[in-house]
């Protein structure tokens, strides 16, 4: 190519990624935005690959083949609720890339390490690999292969320091005396494996959606010195954005909890329950006896009702009964009620959760408000359907402050004339506390499934 024009090529790209993670700010353009920096992606792997004539065009399209086979498997099996595993895992494919690009260029350039080259490499091995087993972990949990409260062990602390400062010293020691001893090398890939997963054991179900943004920022980082390894400057702008993004993400996401990233990491916050701990199978439970209402009752409360903002948590995602939400909603929106989602930062298991499953319902964008446009809209509301959620409409964080999530934000629900809470059981949430707007004057159980439950409203309303 003419000098220069691979340049060009890739500043044309790294402006595309911008401009695509800007678009993917606002509900109505992120579908542009996701498909203007997948083809930025394409442009700018095609480009390298013929350029650099890194291997033969067999490897490259088997290589395509493989990829492609995965996506289309992954798009077709994985389930609109198991997203935060599959974020969790792309995460951590993403470190592992970066670690092996490490592993690879240490091994190519051994006689000639750089004190800069040598740094780098190591930066890029220790960040990936505890990106990869750090995520590793966060989808085991996800995925409840492992337990999702945080697993806590006598000088844990003290042991993630020693390995810290142990890599860290192990790092500048290479870079600055002796760069080449691969038993040094591999011995600081191991330490970084084994810090990820000390690093997010101790982190509990309540703060995977923080866990997931950091973990996220790490892959960014990782890559942006993969991009300094191979001297590839849209790599280095590819991860620094990721990266930023990321901590951005991880920073808004504490915001919403009153919580800060070195009280995530290292408070081991969201034990859940123990097994049966407050459960019943209806009404009932630990915190005092709640009133159960039925399909008859809540079809009454709809009829007499002007507005209603659903309030959508984990529990929806569980029960995949974000369609029933939708089908409900029509309903309601064709007797000419004012209907409105309310979405909390961190409801779910990785941010925009929510949003993502009712976007699969086809719920309108303009339908979506954060938590932020609609919580002072609650006092106002004639129903608040609570569909799964359970920590962030606990009006505990207003009221008691010996709670722990005392000082979160939550969405006020409990302001609204008649809450009607969806929920199977009266099992507490992430956050392992009893949820004291089950026993509110105006808050209606309706226990059950949440998919049965709504679709058997909807389908009494119809009757009416």
């Amino acid at each position: 190519m003419y000098p220069y024009t691979l340049d060009l090529i890739y500043l044309v790209t790294s402006v595309m990624f911008i401009i695509g993670i800007k678009m993917l700010s606002t509900p109505a353009a992120a579908t542009r935005g996701n498909y203007l920096s997948a083809i930025a992606m394409l442009v700018t792997v095609g480009v390298t690959l013929v350029t650099s004539q890194i291997v033969d065009w067999v490897t490259i399209w088997a290589g395509v083949a493989v990829g492609t086979a995965i996506g289309i498997v992954a798009s077709r099996m994985v389930q609109m609720t198991a997203m935060p595993q599959m974020v969790a895992l792309y995460n951590g494919f993403g470190g592992l890339a970066s670690a092996l690009v490490a592993l690879s260029e240490y091994d190519r350039q051994h006689a000639a390490l750089t004190p800069y080259l040598t740094s780098v490499i190591l930066l890029s091995l220790i960040v990936g690999n505890v990106t990869f087993t750090g995520s590793v972990v966060a989808y085991a949990k996800l995925q409840e292969l492992m337990p999702g409260r945080p697993m806590l062990f006598r000088g844990q602390h003290w042991i993630n320091l020693i390995l810290l400062l142990v890599t860290l010293g192990g790092g500048a020691y290479m870079t600055a005396y002796d760069p080449l001893v691969w038993n040094w090398f591999f011995a600081l890939g191991a330490i970084a494996l084994v810090l990820g997963v000390l690093v997010v054991i101790p982190i509990g179900g309540a703060d995977m959606p923080v866990v997931i943004a950091l973990l996220n920022s790490y892959s960014g980082i990782a890559v942006s010195f993969t991009g300094f390894v191979l001297n590839n400057n849209v790599l280095i702008i590819a991860g620094s954005l990721v990266g930023a993004s990321g901590i951005f993400l991880t920073n808004a996401m504490c915001v919403a909890m009153n919580r800060s990233v070195w009280n995530v990491l290292f408070g081991g916050f969201g034990q859940t329950a123990p097994a049966g701990a407050g459960a019943a199978a209806g009404p009932g439970g630990d915190i005092g006896a709640v009133k159960a209402y039925t399909i008859e009752d809540a079809v009454n409360v709809f009829e007499s009702a002007q507005s209603v903002i659903f309030v959508p948590g984990y529990g929806m995602a569980a029960a995949q009964a974000q369609h029933a939400v939708r089908d409900l909603a029509d309903h309601l929106q064709q007797a000419g009620l004012n209907v409105r989602y309310a979405i909390h930062p961190v409801a779910g298991r990785m941010p925009g959760h929510m949003n993502v499953l009712l976007a699969e319902a086809n719920v309108p964008y303009d339908l979506l408000c954060d938590m932020e446009q609609i919580n002072d809209d609650f006092k106002n509301t004639d129903v608040a359907v609570v569909v799964g959620a359970n920590d962030v409409v606990n009006p505990a964080a207003n009221d008691d402050p010996g709670s722990p999530i005392y000082g979160m934000p939550i969405l006020n629900v409990e302001q609204t004339r008649t809450v009607m809470v969806l929920k199977r059981s009266m099992n507490p949430g992430f956050a392992g506390i009893e949820n004291a707007l089950f026993l509110r004057d105006n808050t209606m159980m309706l226990f059950g499934d949440a998919k049965a439950t709504l679709t058997k409203l909807a389908e009494a309303l119809k009757h009416r």
